[in-house]
């Protein structure tokens, strides 16, 4: 497959390099250098380049620079996310039975659900969570040096934030082995799959079960509310709305998307890019209250946890020369944007002194930023300095087991070892 230039009204001239396709499945199969380097082609072009999925006779305009994606981010009333970020897009019987997660939803809509969960953030919520990230840190470092486990990704990258939202949320002990399977189950086929053929039945059947829960739950703290998010969620009263249960249930599916999945794949990254450069780390370690937070920031931009957003043109834009049509799609393309040469010096190095790091791994601003961004930082932060603190060795032993995706850059499996001081 060859992706084409439309002969219309978009531009022609860019001459798109030979063996480069974003809409092919195969390219997200190569290693990550290799579509780095493909990347840095694109960017070099100066502008958008239309791809068709010859599967399909669609097609979309790729995004690829730092300025481009933030402008589309920034610009919501011309690209729109109400027909849905995803690809492919959610059909319209699934948002009706499951509800519309934020990140598919436009304002007004999207804003009145925003203020409703960004309400359920109280000070003293916010308080107890950074105590229990330190808690969760702990626990899991104590755990390690316990038992021993020899993958980082299952052990710790994934248990630190599940534990904690489950926390944050209210999700009882019992109920968290089995809702942690429905969500495997429900994300197993996001991405590229192995056929060409997407059969989501096994995912939405685990997403019904999930957000079945979830709801029953939301039933419950209606009647008896505590101290937990999901509590604040649904009786939060602002200008007379609250979460029911389907917001409830998709805000929760994204949650855990965006919440779990993507700095479970940060934590992981990052242990092997520390690993991968030894003189960042001794950095690193000679003083971690003077760097941890660059480090943290320099890890989400050099993996980009989230490969891209999609967009729909609401109204005919000429966006850095290239005319794009109402209806037309176009992908964010965020890990591209993050090694745009326009913007970050040598952006194939990892440095964790980069300033100022403009990255865009939690998003290119406006009204769909990452809610999730402080967490995340958060719990990276709490995370390296207890495992850094108490297992100053830690590394990774070989390469990052990933999983084929052209949506998030997610890590199945990382080897990992230390020692243990003497002391």
């Amino acid at each position: 497959m060859s992706a084409t230039a439309d002969i219309g009204s978009r531009r022609t001239d860019l001459g798109i390099p030979t063996g480069i396709d974003l809409a092919d499945p195969e390219f997200w199969r190569r290693p990550l250098p290799e579509r780095a380097a493909a990347f840095a082609r694109l960017r070099a072009l100066g502008g958008p380049v239309y791809f068709t999925d010859l599967r399909t006779g669609k097609g979309f305009h790729a995004l690829v620079r730092h300025a481009d994606v933030v402008a589309a981010s920034r610009t919501p009333e011309v690209f729109i996310s109400g027909p849905g970020v995803t690809t492919p897009e959610p059909a319209r019987w699934v948002r009706t039975l499951f509800g519309d997660s934020m990140v598919n939803l436009d304002d007004p809509r999207h804003a009145d659900l925003r203020r409703i969960v960004s309400r359920a953030f109280t000070p003293r919520l916010i308080a107890k969570v950074e105590d229990d990230i330190r808690s969760v840190a702990r626990e899991l470092v104590d755990e390690v040096i316990a038992r021993r486990p020899t993958d980082f990704v299952s052990a710790v990258a994934a248990e630190l934030p599940y534990r904690v939202i489950c926390n944050m949320m209210g999700i009882p002990e019992p109920q968290r082995n089995r809702i942690l399977a429905q969500i495997n189950h429900a994300s197993e086929n996001t991405g590229v799959a192995r056929s060409r053929i997407r059969i989501p039945g096994k995912g939405l059947r685990a997403l019904a079960r999930m957000q079945g829960s979830i709801a029953a739950l939301g039933r419950e703290r209606r009647r008896r509310p505590t101290d937990d998010l999901i509590s604040a969620l649904v009786t939060a009263d602002v200008d007379g709305r609250r979460l029911n249960s389907r917001e409830l249930g998709a805000f929760f599916s994204l949650l855990l998307v965006a919440g779990v999945e993507t700095t479970r794949n940060a934590l992981a990254h990052g242990l092997h890019l520390l690993t991968e450069h030894p003189e960042q780390r001794e950095l690193l370690l000679a003083d971690l209250d003077t760097h941890l937070g660059g480090a943290v920031e320099e890890m989400v931009r050099h993996s980009t946890p989230i490969i891209q957003f999609r967009r729909t043109v609401a109204a005919d834009h000429q966006l850095n020369g290239t005319h794009l049509a109402k209806g037309e799609k176009v992908v964010l393309f965020f890990g591209s944007a993050n090694r745009d040469e326009a913007v970050f010096t040598d952006p194939d190095a990892f440095d964790i002194t980069r300033s100022p790091n403009p990255h865009l791994g939690f998003g290119g601003g406006g009204p769909h930023f990452c809610l999730g961004a402080y967490l995340a930082r958060q719990e990276m932060k709490v995370l390296f300095r207890e495992l850094l603190t108490r297992l100053p060795d830690i590394h990774s032993v070989g390469e990052p087991e990933l999983i084929h995706s052209n949506f998030d850059n997610r890590v199945r499996a990382l080897r990992f070892g230390y020692r243990l001081s003497s002391s």
